[in-house]
């Protein structure tokens, strides 16, 4: 069994702790979001990863060349009567570029629910330049 040195044991706890606040960030924007909203999202599932990979930098929201979230799935205003028996469309949002890319928690804050909402109108079948009009892009 190895042990952990004293400065592993911390930095994992507080990478812990900031994995944990950045979680509770993406719940805050999702329980934000109007009824109106809620009631039209379906079959999506939002997920965190640490940082995107290689396949993810073809889509998605980013700034300044880091990838912040990415939509992959079936737009409801593309969904016929075929569409059934399918898995959720996916929501992710990438935790290293956006905690790198804000200064101070407040600016966090901001542009996760920015990114959530950008990648949910996504997936209610919203182009990049609907939700530069709206203020989301």
């Amino acid at each position: 069994m190895v042990e952990l040195g004293m400065s592993e044991r911390i930095r994992r706890r507080v990478e812990a702790a900031r994995r944990r606040q950045f979680e509770r960030l993406v719940q805050r924007a999702l329980d934000d979001l109007p009824d109106g909203i809620l009631s039209m999202l379906d079959n999506v599932d939002v997920v965190i990863e640490d940082e995107p990979g290689d396949t993810d930098q073809a889509g998605g929201h980013s700034e300044g060349g880091e990838l912040f979230g990415l939509y992959l799935g079936v737009p409801r205003t593309e969904r016929d009567s075929s569409y059934s028996m399918v898995l959720p469309d996916k929501i992710t949002l990438f935790r290293g570029p956006l905690e790198r890319s804000c200064g101070s928690p407040a600016e966090l804050a901001r542009e996760v629910r920015v990114t959530v909402v950008h990648e949910l109108g996504h997936h209610l079948g919203l182009d990049e330049d609907q939700l530069e009009e709206l203020g989301w892009g």
